[in-house]
């Protein structure tokens, strides 16, 4: 007998308009076989679809991979509810927490299951919650919008397994490709992105083809170096179409389109003035990391790929499914849709990329290979500035520095520019002639609070409404509470805010005469890290469980670091013997610790302990949100309300929760 499943309101009306998470009952029948049998010398192989039985009953008892989505998914619907009641009865700081809880939720669980974003259910929720977030604020600029053509291409290519199977297209009889690691397979469902780059859309390859000049032989180069199949260089076709600058709804950025979490662990950082995941290089590097960790985990490129699209639970439910057998093809009826069609999708590009002549392209097309000069420049140099001294306009800067999100260089002592190649010695003549009143002036961040306007701010640092305007790009007449703006102080005036200044204000000048180090933190010890390469900041402060712009203040540096340069960080007294360890870990010790960190399971940075009542306890330490508590250890929302008698989503540092009944 099955079992009954009780679901909230919210949740049976989702259900009714959707399928469950997942189910899939496209049937695929025996005579599906490739459409073409290669020579026996011809590398690709041909591989023999599994067999699905056609009108398969859809099974209605949810498991616990989708008991777990489903329970996440309510716990969002309740927020979403709660905000809006709290909004009916006139409690607006009620209404802002649960909102927020929201949203936080929402990305945290998409950070966890990338496979949602093809999922009708939750992109619904998730665009509910983004709305009632930009009417709570009167946000009116678009948000999560997808940026990149990507995304329409995605949505038509995976649409359907067989949607441009044509009877025009012929694979090419005599077709060569040189041998590859990745298995680059022939069957339907290749052939039915071969067409769709061939015949339906030639011209989207023509363009991704175009990009590859300049981006393809830095791709190929990186990795080599991290030991990496180059022909994978080809998966950066199917994730941004090659696209820097890409982002799409669900907030994946780049051309490896990282999520921030992931970034992260891989070094890239993500902050108010820098997105490394738009770093081509250090993007790509990242990737290729990954890569390799995911076929270190499943010893096989297809399933290796398949989870750079899908959570690792999702990707072992497939394989369960299917059987048990690790293998992409066998688990290929049960994956999502999106993931069905992303390795064929893959492999469909590196056979064009690889011979593009014989699938009706150019050998070579226009472009030059990426490359640049770098120089070193101060924190908080306008762009438009730079770009003058460059020789060049303020876009192309930006197309040299896509990571940088603001009008000007990051916070900091210097700041690696990436420039043409060139005009080098020009372009450092010309910076040294920048008047003194474009340069880097004395400003503070400001993190907006409920019921300021811009006037009030200005009026409250002694500058003018104008200045505000003028050091915000795009600023909108409509501000929120924990919008961040740039704040341009009077000269002189960086000592005279009062002592009593609000606690969201961090003080972002710095002396241009001489290095400030910030001190140590209380309770911490000092510990010596030695840069090794391919490190960033991003990652020594993940290895450390430390901000990055800690690791900066307490250093005195900008996001400029060198190999062999030694790094103060501070750490927990109690915890000095765990993290001086570090320094001699191996890279994939590193990524593991980092790992562990995220989920929470370094006993020494987040741990239950069972107290005298019988219940598990977390204290909850800086940082954290109820949300982030509960996600970490695997409880919904309101059940750990429940056990502490919270209604709200309000903590505070040193509280102690209960988690369970031990």
């Amino acid at each position: 007998m099955q079992k009954m499943i009780k679901l909230s309101c919210c949740a049976l009306l989702f259900l009714s308009a959707t399928p469950l998470i997942a189910q899939d009952t496209t049937s695929i029948k025996s005579e599906d076989m490739p459409l073409r049998l290669l020579p026996v010398t011809n590398p690709l192989q041909d591989k023999a679809l599994p067999k699905q039985q056609p009108n398969e009953p859809v099974d209605i008892e949810l498991d616990d991979f989708q008991k777990d989505i489903l329970r996440r998914i309510t716990d969002i619907y309740q927020l979403h509810v709660l905000s809006l009641e709290s909004q009916l009865n006139d409690q607006p700081l009620e209404a802002e927490t649960h909102i927020n809880d929201a949203v936080n939720a929402s990305q945290a669980l998409l950070d966890d299951y990338p496979e949602l974003r093809s999922d009708r259910r939750f992109a619904e929720l998730s665009r509910a919650v983004v709305t009632e977030y930009r009417e709570f604020y009167g946000i009116t600029e678009a948000m999560n919008e997808p940026q990149g053509e990507i995304f329409k291409i995605q949505e038509e290519l995976f649409a359907e397994d067989d949607a441009f199977l044509n009877e025009d297209f012929n694979f090419p009889k005599d077709v060569t490709f040189t041998k590859t690691e990745v298995p680059l397979i022939q069957n339907r469902y290749v052939t039915n992105s071969l067409v769709y780059y061939t015949l339906k859309r030639p011209e989207v390859m023509e363009r991704w083809l175009q990009r590859a000049e300049t981006y393809m032989p830095m791709i190929q180069k990186i990795f080599k170096e991290e030991g990496v199949p180059s022909e994978l260089a080809y998966l950066a076709f199917i994730e941004s179409g090659l696209n820097p600058t890409a982002r799409s709804w669900a907030s994946a950025v780049g051309m490896w389109q990282f999520i921030a979490a992931t970034g992260r662990v891989y070094g890239l950082e993500v902050n108010w003035w820098v997105d490394e995941r738009r770093d081509p290089e250090k993007a790509t590097r990242a990737a290729a990391r990954h890569l390799r960790d995911l076929h270190d985990i499943w010893n096989d490129w297809h399933l290796a790929m398949a989870n750079y699209n899908i959570s690792p639970r999702g990707l072992n439910r497939a394989i369960r499914r299917a059987g048990g057998k690790k293998d992409y093809w066998e688990a290929y009826p049960y994956l999502p849709r999106e993931t069905r069609g992303y390795v064929p999708g893959f492999i469909a590009t590196a056979m064009i990329g690889l011979n593009p002549e014989e699938f009706g392209f150019q050998k070579k097309y226009e472009g030059e290979p990426y490359s640049y000069d770098v120089v070193e420049v101060e924190g908080l140099m306008p762009l438009d500035a730079l770009a003058q001294a460059a020789g060049i306009t303020t876009d192309m800067l930006k197309s040299y520095n896509p990571e940088l999100l603001r009008w000007a260089t990051p916070p900091g002592n210097k700041y690696p520019l990436k420039i043409p190649t060139g005009i080098k010695n020009e372009f450092l003549l010309a910076y040294k002639d920048i008047p003194k009143e474009n340069r880097a002036q004395d400003m503070t961040v400001h993190t907006v609070r409920r019921g300021e306007s811009i006037g009030l701010i200005a009026q409250k640092y002694g500058t003018t409404v104008r200045g505000i305007y003028a050091s915000n790009d795009n600023l909108s007449n409509i501000i929120h509470p924990g919008q961040k703006l740039v704040i341009p102080l009077p000269a002189g005036s960086a000592g005279k805010i009062s002592a009593n200044r609000p606690t969201n204000l961090t003080n972002t000048s710095r002396s241009r005469s001489t290095s400030t180090k910030a001190s140590a933190p209380a309770n911490t010890t000092k510990l010596t890290y030695q840069v090794k390469t391919g490190d960033t900041v991003g990652h020594i402060a993940e290895w450390y469980d430390v901000k990055s712009f800690e690791v900066r203040a307490w250093n005195g540096i900008g996001n400029t670091i060198r190999v062999g340069q030694k790094l103060t960080v501070h750490v927990p007294k109690e915890h000095e013997a765990h993290y001086s360890k570090v320094d001699q870990m191996s890279y994939r010790d590193k990524q593991a610790l980092e790992q562990k960190q995220r989920r929470g399971e370094n006993i020494l940075l987040a741990s239950a302990t069972t107290s005298n009542n019988g219940y598990e306890t977390y204290t909850v330490r800086k940082n954290d949100t109820l949300g982030e508590i509960a996600e970490r250890f695997g409880i919904g929302l309101s059940t750990i309300r429940s056990l502490n008698g919270i209604s709200g989503s309000r903590i505070f540092v040193g509280q102690e929760l209960k988690i369970r009944k031990k």
